[in-house]
């Protein structure tokens, strides 16, 4: 954020408010097509992302786990099947297009999943409440990160875990054919598949304005999370941050 009540969207410049709308907009014009373009942009190594993150969460048990901005529910579908009944999970997101789609798929294949339409970064979860929070490609659209960091913080439990999956700063000799991949070929695939070339060109560009790597981890650690490491994934195309509350 550059000036006082001021954020990006994308490489533009606007105010807070307006940035809230417009991904929205963006949203609720993907979200009957998200899947499929998430398998065709990644050619299915979003899958391999996820996965990881479910190892690398530790959960079992009666463990409680909040989805974040958790979409169609690829992650806490995940979660659902790992845990089984005494589990808690909860998928929520803050725009009711993609909740929707996502409830209604799980509901289809029997995943027993809690659902709450709210904004990460007042959530309606008391203190010190679950044991697993994640977060997976969702963060970078948040207005105030920070702010939706410490409060992810604030309801998990001492002990507890945030695992943050985001697009990040891809290896430096990649980046040439990244770039053309990022605004030349996933617009065109938006175009194609979706009907919606601006949404993925947004796509694109709000990656190139997001923390990258350590700057993440400095917001994690900012925000009173401990112990926070990352793992590079695809050379960086995608990085798994991973932090504690103690």
């Amino acid at each position: 954020m550059n000036d006082r009540g001021k954020t990006h969207f994308g490489f533009q410049e606007v105010v807070e408010d307006e940035k809230a709308q417009r991904v929205a907009d963006v949203f609720d014009s993907v979200a009957q097509r998200y899947d499929l373009m998430n398998d065709l942009m990644s050619g299915g190594l979003h899958r391999l992302w996820k996965s990881f993150t479910i190892a690398k969460s530790g959960v079992r048990g009666r463990a409680r786990v909040l989805d974040v901005a958790g979409g169609t529910g690829d992650l806490a579908l995940a979660f659902a099947r790992k845990l089984g009944e005494g589990g808690e999970v909860w998928l929520t997101d803050i725009n009711n297009a993609m909740l929707t789609r996502g409830r209604d798929r799980l509901c289809d294949k029997g995943a027993l999943v809690r659902v709450a339409q709210c904004d990460a970064e007042q959530l309606p979860f008391p203190e010190d409440y679950f044991d697993c929070l994640t977060v997976a490609f969702g963060l970078r659209n948040m207005t105030h990160k920070d702010r939706a960091l410490a409060e992810m913080r604030r309801v998990l439990r001492p002990g507890g875990c945030l695992l943050v999956l985001e697009f990040s700063q891809v290896w430096k000799p990649l980046a040439p054919a990244y770039d053309f991949y990022s605004f030349k070929v996933i617009p065109r695939l938006g175009q194609i598949i979706a009907h919606d070339q601006s949404s993925y060109r947004y796509l694109a560009e709000s990656i190139r304005v997001h923390p990258d790597q350590q700057a993440l981890k400095l917001l994690m650690e900012q925000a009173g999370l401990e112990c926070v490491e990352f793992f590079n994934l695809a050379l960086g195309v995608v990085a798994l941050h991973r932090g504690f509350k103690f």
